[in-house]
């Protein structure tokens, strides 16, 4: 491995031995070769340290600490790398060959540009297809039109430049699920974002993942991290009840179900398949049979392809004009 890298990958980790085996690989099978592979092992109590010693590659450095969630792993991270640019990964996603490459020809042929992202594959837990996302295509004169509420990129798969993020101090500590959204629109006042439209990375939906739907927070955990956006910051106390709150989501198996909700409910409007809708809401009712929304998404998979399509986009339409000021949201 080279001393002065271009590229620091950087990759926390928190008992991912399921699927960390797999990331990695990806990462060492890019064409671009000049990288270091910073994992930070988070405080992981499974195999996660001994899977990451077993690859033996120079490229990869792991550092191990004491449990301090995603953003103070990736803080350490931050403090630690090497590289002028950063690409940051999650340890159970997969890349594509060519991540690296694209993403830092771009930056060297944009250097107006300070963060991008890219459009992404998701798949479920066992690694099957499930459907593909376009991110926004951001601009300068785009951003201040995108709703303070929408996340303008998909975290592991932004290449930024580390001085600028380091710039505005890295991410909250505080901002629980959200240390990324948050930063992400400090960053865009003052500099240039952008999604590239290629796929460049394959994004893992997993039960057991820090994030969930949104739709399945509850509300005063949605009050918090929106009132938090807003004002760009967030405090210790905000934080403690964010957690409170999870805590309580987990308990529940809240997660679980948010996962086959939403396995059902891109399979009806993203990749219509409704056997495959089925299974997953039959799953989720199996964790939770009082779930109303749940038999409306059953009866659904019995209509056409056609008026899915038609629902899903007028239903998106809707969502839109209330971004954009005909009804507008509470804050």
């Amino acid at each position: 491995m080279s001393n002065n890298p271009q590229i620091t990958v950087l990759m926390p980790a928190y008992n991912a031995g399921l699927y960390i085996a797999e990331a990695i690989a990806s990462v060492l099978k890019q064409t671009f070769t000049d990288f270091e592979l910073l994992i930070i092992n988070d405080g992981s109590t499974d195999d996660t340290e001994a899977i990451v010693a077993s690859f033996g590659d120079k490229r990869i450095v792991l550092v191990n600490q004491k449990n301090q969630g995603v953003a103070g792993a990736l803080n350490t991270g931050l403090k630690l790398s090497k590289a002028p640019y950063i690409a940051r990964f999650d340890a159970d996603d997969i890349c594509y060959p060519n991540r690296l490459a694209l993403q830092y020809q771009f930056m060297l042929d944009h250097p107006e540009y300070h963060i991008i992202g890219s459009a992404t594959d998701y798949v479920d837990k066992e690694g099957h297809h499930i459907f593909n996302f376009k991110a926004p295509l951001l601009s300068q004169e785009g951003i201040d039109k995108i709703s303070y509420k929408v996340c303008p990129f998909i975290h592991s798969s932004v290449f930024y430049r580390k001085a600028s993020i380091m710039e505005q101090g890295g991410y909250n500590i505080y901002a629980h699920t959200f240390e990324d959204h948050l930063l992400w629109l400090k960053v865009l006042k003052h500099y240039k974002g952008y999604n590239m439209p290629e796929s460049l990375i394959k994004v893992r939906l997993n039960p057991e993942s820090v994030t969930i739907d949104e739709r399945w927070c509850h509300p005063r955990f949605l009050e918090i991290k929106f009132n938090a956006l807003t004002r760009g910051t967030i405090d210790a106390d905000d934080y403690s009840e964010l957690i409170a709150i999870r805590g309580q989501q987990l308990d529940n198996n809240i997660n679980h179900e948010a996962y086959y909700g939403l396995l059902a409910k891109k399979f009806l409007w993203n990749n219509h398949n409704p056997k495959k809708a089925r299974y997953n809401i039959y799953k989720l009712l199996a964790i939770n049979r009082l779930h109303f929304k749940s038999y409306v998404l059953l009866l659904m998979t019995l209509l056409p392809g056609r008026f899915i399509n038609r629902i899903y986009h007028t239903a998106k339409a809707t969502e839109l004009y209330r971004e954009e000021g005909g009804v507008p949201h509470e804050r």
